[in-house]
């Protein structure tokens, strides 16, 4: 699971190096609806109890990563979540990083053609999940 947590990381950190996230509930539910087919892993972040409306969001974009065949994690470890984007971002501005990351409870990564670092590898595990009848794989991102 260490693995998987892992290879999580990395390959969010290099889909964003890659201008290849979407970052926010509602700019990942505009994707999925102008070009879904451009999605190849939909990671929902959550820490603790998630409130009603928050739930029906997840609920939803469940439902549509599943019909449309768009592996789905669910991630708890925001603020490591945070820091990671954060540090990938670098060369950037701090009041974009702010603007950029007010929202992570949805993430997308996209450009199936790009070489996304472990994409494979965290791919397998949402299959291997999904065969064990566990529809949505649920990892936790450890703070170091």
């Amino acid at each position: 699971m260490q693995s998987v947590s892992i290879a999580v990381e990395e390959l969010l950190v290099t889909a964003q190096r890659l201008d290849c996230l979407t970052i926010g509930t509602y700019e990942s539910a505009k994707l999925l609806d102008t070009d879904p087919d451009n999605v190849v892993l939909c990671v929902l972040a959550a820490d603790g109890e998630v409130d009603v409306a928050l739930q029906i969001h997840f609920t939803l974009l469940q439902s549509f990563c599943c019909d449309s065949g768009i592996s789905i994690l669910r991630v708890s470890g925001v603020h490591r979540l945070q820091r990671l984007l954060e540090q990938a971002f670098v060369t950037v501005d701090a009041t974009r990083i702010q603007e950029d990351h007010r929202d992570l409870h949805c993430i997308l990564v996209t450009n199936p053609q790009a070489d996304h670092c472990r994409l494979q590898e965290v791919g397998t595990f949402c299959r291997e999940s999904r065969s064990l009848n566990q529809w949505v794989p649920e990892l936790v991102l450890q703070e170091r």
